[in-house]
């Protein structure tokens, strides 16, 4: 937790608005714990502490100035003298804290004015942006969680605290309260008187009440039933294993006719006329397949064979129809040559002419002669006749027969598959065997659900009978019962007191030896004679302190000066605060006090910078004066500090940021 704002509206001196910024983060990357605020005696210091109580705990805040004044008499006290009747007086506090592992901030807001509603303050909370109502109504709760009331003593404290704690010989009662919440003492305490008030008031019932009458017979008849219930469930749950039992049985039964053929000789009929339906599909296809057989589809042996046949048909047409044109084309070359020398052309392009007609011819005789005579002797006729086959019906024949083929071959893996069922179904005897154990199976199955049935109906009547009597019981025998557990509860309570108090010392023992290892600690950090004490040792009854030096010797507290008893005095409430194990600020009014230069020193470079992730100051300027300032800052401890400066004839403080007595 940390305190990042707060701001004072017309409360006490502080008249308008006024902002001071607590945050010990100076940038993104930097932090340092010391928000330092300085003022003279009467300038506003313990006003501004009792805005920080006040606004976490309203009504429940110990002020210093409230002594024994109302609520309501407090606020109305607590406005500035030169506000209005209608000027609100507002304080604001706003702190953050880690929520699911990020930073998250607060604001508390509480204003009234001179004319209180209810007596009261009004309170907001705000949740980052947004105004939380639901928590506004359970604030007292959630503070109690971050910062207990009974605790707060031990971070918000001040100089006459301290002056207070080290003159008395025991604690001040604040400061015992807030050890026994600490300490978890306060709940045994509570735990003990509230045992007493309620064993008085049951004392007193007992005194008032006459003796009622006797429910003997409610409770046999209570017994009984309960007896009888017992009774049934036991019987329920038996019949349930034998339920299981005997389906598991019927189960087994299945499986075992189905397995040893039993299923398949109560179908065997169907298997068998399935089996000739089949047989008369295969037939059928055959049937089919031979028509097929009967066409062309024989040639399909002898394919290249055709397709020879084709080729050389096709050479042969082409030799025959060859030497048809030879004699034609001879006769179209002597006209055409007598043509061309009638043209008057060039002897040299007519040998041309004539060369090239000639090299034709013996091109097409060179053809006949490759080629040889024709010996298939088929026409053209033929030619397509075969190409038909060879393209068209062929081809869709052998498609139409392979479909016959794949047919039959499915149908007689059917055929197959029900000829080694037939096999393996079970002989006559043997399928009435199997019959019998599957209906015996069954029968004591069927037997043992109605069963079943029946018992769970006897065991809810016999709940309902039992209920039946319990609410007899507890409409007739209220006062009784009460009597009995009244007459129980007063003798075991003087047990539980006796147990809480061995519980509390225990408790209180535990706990002690951490708080005085840690009260040590800071008590040996914080003086320059280290060898002065060795332990402080805390009484279990009144929380008193005793030193003890190096050899175990007592330390005379009178043997301290009182700079050093101021130092213990911190050193208790350090110990005490560290010992809670919660990460909250600090905040004291008047620190130094009394204490010499020597121990101021300590304070300052000991105390200030490690007390806490956020330190509040508020101090005069003979405490922590301009050498402490310089110190502080030597260690870079300070992140902020206000000078708050109080004009005594306009009775008001103003906050003057950056600023501090030099």
């Amino acid at each position: 937790m940390i305190f990042t704002e707060l701001v004072l509206q017309n409360f006490g001196p502080y008249f308008g608005r006024q902002v001071i910024n607590l945050n010990p983060q100076i940038n993104p990357d930097e932090s340092r714990p010391i928000i330092l605020l300085g003022a003279m005696n009467g300038g506003g210091k313990t006003t501004l502490m009792d805005a920080i109580r006040l606004a976490l705990y309203g009504q429940r805040a110990q002020c210093s100035t409230r002594n024994n004044l109302s609520y309501s008499d407090f606020l109305i006290q607590a406005i500035n003298s030169q506000a209005t009747a209608v000027d609100q007086t507002r304080i604001e506090l706003a702190f953050k804290q880690i929520i699911n592992h990020e930073w998250r901030e607060f604001r508390i807001v509480r204003y009234w004015t001179k004319h209180l509603k209810d007596g009261k303050d009004h309170l907001g909370i705000i949740d980052e942006y947004w105004t939380d109502d639901a928590l506004s109504e359970t604030w007292d709760e959630y503070i109690e969680n971050l910062l207990p009331l009974g605790i707060s003593n031990l971070f918000l404290f001040d100089g006459e605290q301290v002056k207070e704690l080290a003159d008395l010989e025991t604690p001040p009662q604040t400061v015992i309260e807030a050890i026994q919440s600490l300490l978890g003492l306060e709940l045994v305490e509570k735990l003990s008187v509230d045992l007493d008030v309620l064993v008085s008031r049951k004392r007193k019932s007992l005194a008032d009440k006459n003796q009622v009458a006797d429910l003997e017979e409610i409770e046999a008849k209570i017994k009984q039933a309960k007896q009888n219930l017992e009774d049934l469930e036991q019987k329920l749950e038996f019949i349930q294993e034998q339920v299981e039992q005997a389906k598991q049985k019927y189960h087994e039964s299945l499986d075992k006719f189905r397995t040893e053929g039993g299923k398949i000789a109560s179908n065997k009929n169907e298997k068998e006329i399935q089996k000739q339906a089949l047989e008369y599909q295969v037939n059928s296809f055959r049937d089919e397949l031979r028509d097929i057989s009967a066409d062309v589809l024989p040639l399909g042996l002898i394919t290249p064979l055709l397709k020879q046949a084709q080729q050389q048909t096709k050479q042969e047409l082409k030799v025959i129809q060859t030497k048809a044109t030879q004699g034609v084309l001879e006769d179209r070359d002597h006209r055409l040559l007598e043509y061309i020398i009638q043209l008057s052309l060039t002897s040299e392009n007519i040998e041309k002419i004539d060369k090239f007609l000639k090299q034709d011819h013996q091109t097409l005789q060179q053809e006949i002669i490759q080629y040889g005579e024709p010996w298939l002797g088929l026409e053209e006729e033929g030619l397509k006749q075969l190409e038909t086959i060879l393209s068209h019906r062929l081809p869709s024949q052998i498609s139409l027969s392979q479909e016959k083929i794949n047919q039959i071959q499915k149908i007689e893996t059917e055929i197959d598959n029900i000829d080694r069922q037939l096999a393996a179904a079970a002989s006559p005897e043997e399928y009435d065997r199997l019959d019998n154990i599957v209906k015996e199976t069954q029968k004591e199955y069927y037997n043992l659900q109605e069963q079943l049935v029946t018992v769970t109906r006897l065991q809810q009547e016999a709940q309902k009978r039992f209920e039946q009597a319990k609410k007899e019981l507890s409409t007739y025998g209220t006062e009784y019962l009460d009597k009995q557990n009244n007459e129980h509860l007063i003798q075991s309570a003087e047990k539980v007191q006796q147990t809480l108090a061995i519980f509390k010392e225990r408790l209180t023992l535990k706990k002690l030896n951490k708080l005085e290892g840690e009260v040590t600690e800071c008590f040996r950090y914080l003086l320059h004679k280290s060898n002065l004490v060795h332990r402080v040792a805390i009484n279990t009854l009144n929380f008193s302190l005793s030193l003890f030096d190096p050899e175990g010797q007592p330390v005379p507290k009178h043997r301290l000066s009182a700079g050093e008893k101021q130092l213990l005095a911190i050193s208790f409430l350090w110990g005490l605060a560290r010992v809670t194990g919660r990460n909250l600020p600090i905040a004291i009014d008047t620190p130094l006090g009394r204490l010499d230069s020597s121990h101021r020193n300590n304070l300052v470079e000991r105390y200030f910078p490690t007390a806490s992730h956020q330190v509040i100051l508020l101090s005069t300027d003979t405490e922590i004066g301009e050498n402490e300032v310089k110190q502080l800052n030597s260690t870079e401890a300070i992140a902020r500090q206000y000078l708050l400066e109080y004009n005594p004839q306009k009775r008001q403080t103003i906050v003057h940021p950056d600023r501090y007595f030099w």
